[in-house]
C-alpha cells in the first residue's frame, strides 16, 4: 500500500485538527465534571435533608463549581487552540505506506510507525491514530481519493486497529 496526498495551505484546517486532538485528549474531563456535580448535587440533597447541610454545603457547593469548571476546560482550550493555530495554515502532505505514516507541513516533517499505533478511531473528517493512549496525529479522509480511504480503511481494519 502507498497512498500519497497533499494538504492545502486552509486557514481552517490547523483548527479542525486542534478542534480533533483536544476533543480526544480531554474527554476525560467532561467525565471528572460530570461526576463531580452529580456527588455535589446528591450531597447537597441528601446531607441537607438529614441535618448535616449547614456544615456540608460548603463541601457540596466546591464539588459543584469544580464540576462546572472541568467541563468548562475542554471547550477553553479547544477554542484557543483553534484561534491560536489559523496562523500555522501552510502546505503540507502525507504519505502513508505498510509501514509508516509520514506527515509534512511547511519545512518539518514526522513519521510515525504502524508498529507503534495501538488503535485508531474514526470520525466524519479524520481517523485519529494513537500511539499508546494518547491521540499522536490525525489523518484527514477529504483530501484523499476515495478508494485510497477505502484502502486505507481496510488496511487499519486488518490490522485490527479501528476501534468500533
Amino acid at each position: 500500500m502507498r497512498i500519497r496526498f497533499d494538504i492545502p495551505a486552509d486557514p481552517t484546517y490547523p483548527g479542525r485538527v486542534a478542534d480533533v486532538l483536544g476533543r480526544a485528549r480531554l474527554r476525560r474531563y467532561s467525565y471528572i465534571g460530570a461526576v463531580l456535580i452529580a456527588v455535589g448535587l446528591i450531597g447537597l440533597v441528601a446531607l441537607g435533608q438529614a441535618g448535616w447541610g449547614h456544615w456540608t454545603s460548603p463541601l457540596c457547593l466546591g464539588l459543584v463549581m469544580g464540576g462546572w469548571l472541568s467541563l468548562m476546560y475542554s471547550p477553553w482550550v479547544r477554542f484557543r487552540a483553534r484561534r491560536r493555530s489559523s496562523q500555522y495554515a501552510v502546505a503540507g502532505g502525507y504519505e502513508i505506506t505498510d509501514d509508516n505514516i509520514m506527515m509534512r507541513s511547511g519545512t518539518e516533517s514526522a513519521g510515525i510507525a504502524w508498529d507503534g499505533v495501538e488503535r485508531v478511531a474514526e470520525t466524519p473528517e479524520f481517523w485519529i491514530v494513537y500511539v499508546g493512549r494518547m491521540p499522536a496525529t490525525v489523518i484527514p479522509r477529504g483530501f484523499m481519493t476515495a478508494e485510497d480511504a477505502e484502502t486505507l480503511r481496510a488496511f487499519i481494519v486488518e490490522r485490527g486497529l479501528l476501534l468500533p
